[in-house]
Formats: C-alpha cells, sequence, structure tokens
C-alpha cells in the first residue's frame, strides 16, 4: 500500500517513484509522486487514462512525450496537462537523469497498478522493455481499467481478448494483483 514518502523503483524500466500524496491522503482526490527517470530510457507503450487527468512539471534533466502521435521534449520549469483518454507515452531519451512531479486527479487505484507493475518487473516477470506476459497483461487490463489502457489493439478487441484469456491466466497462476507489491 502507497504512503507518503514510499519509494518504488523499478529495476527494468529505471524508474523511481516517490509517492508524495496518496489516495488515503486527500480523499481519492489526488494522487502526487515524484517520478525519476534514469537516462536513455526506453519508450513504454502508448496508453491513456480513461477518467484522471494527469499534469507533470518537470523539475530537472527533459523528458521526451508521444502525445496524440506527436513527439514533444520537455525541459525544467515545463508544465504539461494530459487530458482524460489522451494517448501518451513519456521517457527519457537525454543521458541525463529527468525529475518530474506528477499528479494524477481522481487518484483512483493508480497506485496500486504502480505497485503490482514495478513488483513484477523487480520479480523479473516481465520482458526487457518492461512488459509483463500477455496472460498477465490480461488480468492487468481487466483489474485497472479504470485507470489504465493500451492504446492498441481497440478498447473492444482488448476487452473481448483479456476477457477469454482471464480462466487460462488464472490456470496459470497470474493474478491481477499480488499482496506482497502492495506492501
Amino acid at each position: 500500500m502507497a504512503y507518503q514518502n514510499k519509494t518504488i523503483q523499478n529495476r527494468i524500466t529505471g524508474q523511481t517513484i516517490r509517492f508524495i500524496h496518496t489516495a488515503q491522503d486527500t480523499g481519492g482526490q489526488l494522487l502526487e509522486m515524484e517520478a525519476l527517470f534514469q537516462p536513455q530510457t526506453v519508450e513504454p507503450a502508448p496508453h491513456y487514462h480513461p477518467r484522471q487527468e494527469e499534469n507533470f512539471k518537470i523539475l530537472s534533466g527533459e523528458l521526451t512525450v508521444r502525445i496524440d502521435g506527436q513527439v514533444k521534449t520537455f525541459r525544467p520549469g515545463d508544465e504539461l496537462h494530459i487530458p482524460p483518454k489522451t494517448v501518451h507515452s513519456m521517457w527519457n531519451q537525454s543521458s541525463q537523469r529527468t525529475i518530474v512531479n506528477w499528479q494524477v486527479q481522481p487518484a483512483l487505484d493508480t497506485e496500486f497498478f504502480l505497485e503490482t507493475a514495478t513488483g513484477l518487473a523487480n520479480d523479473g516477470k516481465v520482458n526487457a522493455a518492461g512488459r509483463p506476459p500477455l496472460l498477465q497483461v490480461a488480468l492487468l487490463a481487466n483489474r485497472f481499467s479504470d485507470v489504465f489502457r493500451l492504446e492498441k489493439p481497440s478498447r473492444s478487441v482488448q476487452k473481448v481478448l483479456f476477457l477469454l484469456l482471464t480462466p487460462l491466466a488464472y490456470l496459470n497462476g497470474y493474478r491481477p494483483t499480488y499482496k506482497k507489491y502492495l506492501n
């Protein structure tokens, strides 16, 4: 469970997140974090948040952002607002680390998603790009559909595919969350 100043570090992607204000602290209204991106990270899968907006302020370094298909670079002092349902991805392609203040509103259960994804990565249950296997993705996508959706395939294809894969995922020992990652 996330709490103020808890830090999680993804050894695969090189991202470190420190929770500043959690859903519990704000009555679910805000999740505020400080994220550190190591140099030369890989672009994550384009995604969107169906019911949340995100606000970023670059504190140091450079952040590369693909938003609605266009790539932009943000520098210290720059701010970025991402409305709900806006496809985006972000990474650090520079040679210096980047630190960003990151706010998500409303918080919903984003912190559980981040803790789960980081735990899977740290346990070696993702590929070199930090992506879990398809059966794990199916359960994550179902469980966290309010806070995170992949751009592709289409939402309707994802719903059908992930629903069909869910029993197989459970039979193979996958779970949508793992208690050990949420401690």
